[in-house]
């Protein structure tokens, strides 16, 4: 998988739940402004990260670029959402799961 498209999964997928969060957690149909500016937020972060190439996906990282509070408020997300991705995108929850399954076996080689 090529860096670019590697990048623009892991945004959609990120966006995607928190979109999903916003919409459960805050009643929102649209992004909150909260939540809208944690996902200008982590676009940003997966726009600018150096280790893209490398790494499997922001949610299994060890570097941690997020600032603390950005980083609490993305964890809550994750486990909130990722259970339900399933129901809402079952597709791209699939897929999400294989390509890290292949890119920690693909690291664990080197």
């Amino acid at each position: 998988m090529d860096a670019i498209t590697k990048r623009e999964r892991e945004k959609e997928t990120v966006s995607l739940m928190i979109a999903i969060y916003c919409r459960k957690k805050h009643g929102s149909k649209t992004l909150c402004p909260e939540c809208a500016v944690l996902d200008a937020y982590a676009r940003q972060r997966s726009d600018t990260c150096p280790f893209m190439e490398t790494k499997t996906f922001c949610s299994s990282c060890k570097v941690h670029c997020y600032r603390k509070d950005m980083r609490d408020s993305i964890r809550e997300v994750m486990r909130f959402s990722g259970p339900r991705m399933m129901f809402y995108h079952p597709i791209m929850a699939i897929r999400h799961v294989i390509e890290s399954k292949i890119e920690r076996k693909r690291m664990e080689a080197q």
